[in-house]
């Protein structure tokens, strides 16, 4: 399998830490895809994800799958023994529940301040930027961060009392929002201590 993505940008940190969780980071092979030099704009790159964005997995049939959700769940069924995706159809509606909401409300919103309210990649990749719709997506972040921590009171983990793809979602979106100078709300002390217990998981320390 390949994994086309570029080192360091929130969602193929996303795929990696979903490949060690599953053992399989040695199963793959990493291209990297140099975005902020406008790589995955190119027509090459389009072929596979026509969307332009970073990570792509191709399997070793040629079937492309973009988007991480998608490539979470293929890579968490591949050995029979899913468990970041559910396994039980109880489990399995929390988590998707919950990584939709992480990424909306969370993630997503933190990517649309920094590409739109900040200087972003530069303007050669940040054609259009709205900044007033950038600052209101930072406020719909730190919102975000409000709720997981109102979930992280009363539960372990995201989306119950075990480690899953909502999880890594959060992850992924206070990475971002830290780089993008966005900080955790002082009173979120749930989320800070979750942030810290996560972020010593091998998956993610490595």
């Amino acid at each position: 399998m390949k994994v086309y993505e570029f080192a360091g940008f929130p969602n193929p940190a996303r795929v990696r830490i979903a490949l060690a969780e599953k053992g399989m980071s040695d199963k793959v092979d990493f291209v990297s895809v140099n975005v902020p030099e406008g790589e995955h704009r190119k027509p090459d790159f389009l072929k596979k994800n026509p969307s332009g964005t970073v990570p792509v997995l191709e399997t070793v049939d040629g079937t492309v799958i973009s988007e991480c959700t998608a490539i979470t769940e293929y890579l968490d069924h591949i050995d029979g023994r899913p468990f970041l995706t559910g396994e039980t159809p109880r489990q399995r509606g929390l988590i998707h529940m919950m990584q939709r909401r992480a990424e909306a409300d969370l993630l997503d919103a933190v990517g649309a301040y920094f590409h739109h309210a900040t200087p972003g990649l530069g303007p050669d990749i940040e054609t259009v930027q709205i900044a007033d719709w950038g600052n209101h997506q930072k406020g719909k972040a730190i919102n975000g961060m409000r709720y997981f921590n109102s979930v992280l009171e009363k539960s372990d983990y995201v989306a119950g009392e075990a480690f899953s793809m909502a999880d890594i979602t959060v992850y992924a979106g206070l990475s971002f929002a830290g780089f993008a100078n966005i900080d955790i709300p002082e009173e979120c002390t749930a989320l800070k201590k979750w942030h810290e217990r996560v972020s010593s998981r091998p998956s993610i320390a490595a």
